[in-house]
């Protein structure tokens, strides 16, 4: 579903990922753990199309969507990757079933059939009961979970989440980590997961750990 190959990307002289190659299958729980300063969070980017390669490939759903013109590659990674940060960067003014509906706007999806939407996934992910709340009137784990929808709501072909629950408590964070875990076994929902948590780490199927920008370990988890 996902297939990374030879990246590099270089700042001045630093080479921060150094001709790293990946696959990622569908439906697969996939960590990424190492250091601080490791290329974790760097690589993402490559893959997630927030960021441009120096060299390489990054093939999503067999397209190589790193060479589209910058618009139709705004549209794909709209429409087939979702983001999770570890702050939510949640809209203050919009209520929940708004924020979590502004990807289907984006690409034109109808406001009632985009709030509809939205509150399906709001459902999903525990949240029906607080879909006109704004972000101030949610606790720290209730706005990760709308960040979370959010991330859904297009049924995207993967997520990328980086540092997801960084920001979180040791309760809170453990309901992150089972959300992943009950999205993939509901929705068949694909996850690369940046992290220094190692009981999400241990829950995901196969763990990668970057050092000085290279992939050095990989190991199945179940």
């Amino acid at each position: 579903m996902l297939q990374a190959t030879h990246l590099l990307k270089k700042y001045a002289a630093i080479c921060v990922v150094n001709d790293v190659s990946l696959t990622v299958n569908k439906s697969e729980l996939v960590s990424i753990v190492g250091p601080s300063g490791a290329g974790k969070s760097t690589l993402l980017h490559l893959i997630g199309g927030l960021d441009k390669p120096d060299s390489g490939k990054v093939l999503i759903d067999n397209t190589d969507f790193i060479s589209l013109p910058s618009r139709k590659q705004a549209r794909f990674r709209n429409d087939h990757i979702g983001f999770v940060f570890q702050f939510h960067h949640l809209l203050p003014e919009f209520s929940a079933i708004e924020n979590v509906a502004i990807p289907l706007w984006i690409k034109g999806t109808g406001r009632k059939s985009g709030l509809e939407q939205a509150a399906a996934i709001l459902e999903l992910v525990g949240l029906g009961n607080r879909v006109e709340h704004k972000p101030s009137e949610l606790s720290g784990g209730e706005q990760q979970r709308v960040a979370i929808a959010r991330a859904l709501v297009n049924k995207p072909s993967v997520i990328m989440a980086d540092e997801p629950t960084g920001n979180l408590d040791t309760a809170n964070a453990h309901a992150v980590h089972q959300l992943f875990v009950g999205l993939r076994e509901k929705l068949g929902q694909t996850f690369v997961i940046v992290t220094h948590n190692d009981a999400l780490a241990s829950m995901t199927d196969r763990t990668l750990t970057m050092r000085d920008g290279q992939i050095v370990d990989e190991r199945m988890n179940n």
